[in-house]
């Protein structure tokens, strides 16, 4: 209830977030049949820094017909509230900031610094790992930061692939015919590992020098032994690769050595990764 209510949110998101399951349930509501939300197996974290919380410690009664077991935290183990849990977490008599010493300040701080320290303690025992904590976070930062290559590369028929015994009117044609029009081609040998990558760049170089012959392959005007990630890299690392090498492109290899997309500057821009 009040203020150790709002800790207890914020606590149940962090456990949410790390791949605990985890509701808040407020005690008001609890008592007019949210108590329903509560399951045999489940862990109840009951926050009240005097113990004494009417609201909270009516409950215990039907938490304990339920099953579940009860965590208190709280300044000791001798108030109504720690002698029906299960088990208690003492916070110790915190002194608050407040000048009359009654509106909950310092011990709320110390309540969540303890929720959080529990919610670490849980996600140290368990497996879960960078993909699972962005698959929870697909819409902020954090997430995006996570995201693989193979998820934002562009693949299929938006990933411009050519021989590189193919003529270069036929690289430019791939190039400006591919979806997106990425401003580049992968180029591979016979066997369709990437030995090059062909791009506006190298075109518009090819103009500047009068080099306007363009029945001559794509391997005398590419770019040789190009830069290149693996699907499975994180984005944020393939973005490092693309601006230490000062490029806009960058083919994505199996591990063959077969390129099976391109990531491109305008995809990281678009994800916010940039």
């Amino acid at each position: 209830m009040g203020k150790p209510g709002f800790v207890a949110q914020k606590i149940s998101a962090t456990l949410a977030s790390t791949g605990t399951p985890s509701l808040f349930v407020h005690p008001a509501e609890a008592a007019h049949g949210d108590l329903g939300r509560i399951a045999r197996d489940d862990v109840v974290f009951a926050l009240s820094n005097s113990g004494e919380t009417e609201e909270l410690t009516r409950l215990l009664p039907g938490l304990k017909k339920i099953g579940a077991k009860i965590v208190a935290i709280t300044k000791d183990g001798n108030n109504s509230l720690a002698r029906g849990a299960d088990l208690v977490v003492e916070i110790g008599d915190v002194e608050e900031a407040c000048p009359m010493g009654l509106a909950p300040t310092a011990s709320t701080a110390v309540l969540l610094a303890v929720g959080d320290a529990l919610a670490m303690t849980v996600l140290a025992n368990r497996a879960f790992d960078k993909e699972e904590y962005a698959l929870f976070h697909p819409g902020g930062k954090l997430g995006r930061g996570l995201m693989k290559v193979g998820e934002l590369m562009r693949q299929g028929t938006a990933n411009p692939v050519i021989a590189a015994t193919a003529p270069l009117s036929a690289a430019v044609a791939v190039m400006t015919e591919t979806a997106g029009r990425p401003g580049a081609a992968s180029v591979v040998d016979a066997a369709g590992r990437l030995v090059g990558i062909f791009t506006d760049g190298d075109l518009r170089r090819l103009v500047e020098h009068g080099q306007t012959d363009f029945s001559k392959p794509v391997s005398s005007a590419m770019g040789h032994d190009p830069r290149r990630v693996k699907p499975d890299l994180l984005v944020t690392e393939a973005a490092h690769v693309m601006r230490k090498a000062r490029i806009d492109q960058v083919p994505v290899v199996d591990d063959d050595g077969k390129p099976v997309g391109l990531l491109d500057v305008q995809d990281l821009l678009a994800a916010k990764i940039l």
